[in-house]
């Protein structure tokens, strides 16, 4: 059985620049985000537990991306698990598409050599981030998708026989799901720690070199060339009819409105106006009031 773990570490506190909004991490302060850290946590306990059923998985620890993501790989392996990266640069934006793509680059390095895993775990995301990997993942996969877990654990049918895991809902309700396998999973960070490697396992993979594999070119991506409101389209309307002066007539309506000739004066300065802004409402050209 073939277990998993999709990380996206990331600086959790990057400096953005007030004038410009450019966002600079630091590439030592990449490290693995709560929900990354819960589902490798969650994929550890799953392969202990099929490890005492006689069970013999393989946990697969795999992020994409440029090599400031190392070290969060090699926290993986202290713990046990294979590693690998899948390299993409990262000055893309990570938008639908990107992720979209990120997909398809990760689906083809867990299905090497004819592989394919039974479970992928993901760390669930913020509210406000894309969150569309699992569910991609899943798609490329042909696998079933179970997001936003709280819990997750084997059904206790052996290894093979599905998983059970708890969603939450909104008022405090719960949703329990029995999820069959392959399945791509996403857990939320709350609740779970990652526990500690041992000392010498941490040690021995501080300088281990991580294997990397070379993602696919990205496909062109849409790209905006214009944009302007909305124009609405010019309403056809008949010629006027006659010669040069009954279409001049009838284009500017000089006869359909036509104000009788007045006489003012002489007025004063305040009268004249009062006649003049009095014209001017007539026509629309001033609010009434």
């Amino acid at each position: 059985m073939l277990i998993a773990v999709v990380l996206a570490p990331a600086d959790p506190l990057p400096d953005v620049d007030p004038l410009t909004a450019e966002v600079r991490t630091g590439q030592r302060a990449v490290r693995l985000s709560p929900g990354d850290a819960a589902a490798l946590e969650r994929a550890l306990r799953i392969a202990d537990g099929l490890r005492a059923a006689a069970g013999a998985p393989r946990l697969l620890a795999v992020a994409a991306g440029p090599a400031c993501h190392d070290s969060a790989l090699r926290e993986a392996a202290a713990l046990g698990a294979e590693v690998l990266r899948v390299a993409r640069p990262a000055e893309l934006p990570e938008d639908a598409e990107y992720e979209a793509h990120t997909a398809d680059a990760l689906a083809g390095a867990l299905t090497r050599g004819g592989a394919r895993p039974d479970l992928v775990l993901c760390g669930a995301g913020p509210a406000d981030a894309p969150g569309a990997l699992s569910a991609f993942l899943a798609h490329r996969l042909g696998a079933a998708q179970a997001l936003g877990l709280v819990s997750l654990a084997p059904s206790g049918g052996g290894p093979g026989s599905g998983l059970t895991g708890v969603r939450r809902l909104d008022r405090g309700r719960r949703e329990v799901l029995d999820i069959p396998l392959p399945a791509v999973c996403s857990v939320e960070g709350a609740g779970t720690e990652l526990r500690r490697a041992p000392l010498a396992a941490a040690l021995a993979a501080a300088g281990a070199p991580v294997p990397v594999l070379r993602a696919p070119a990205p496909r062109p991506r849409v790209r905006t060339v214009s944009t302007g409101p909305a124009r609405p389209r010019a309403r056809p309307v008949p010629p006027p009819e006659g010669d040069a002066h009954r279409r001049i007539l009838a284009l500017t309506g000089a006869l359909e409105r036509p104000d009788r000739p007045t006489v003012l004066g002489p007025l004063g300065a305040a009268e004249a106006a009062d006649a003049l802004l009095a014209f001017l409402r007539r026509h629309g050209h001033l609010p009434e009031g």
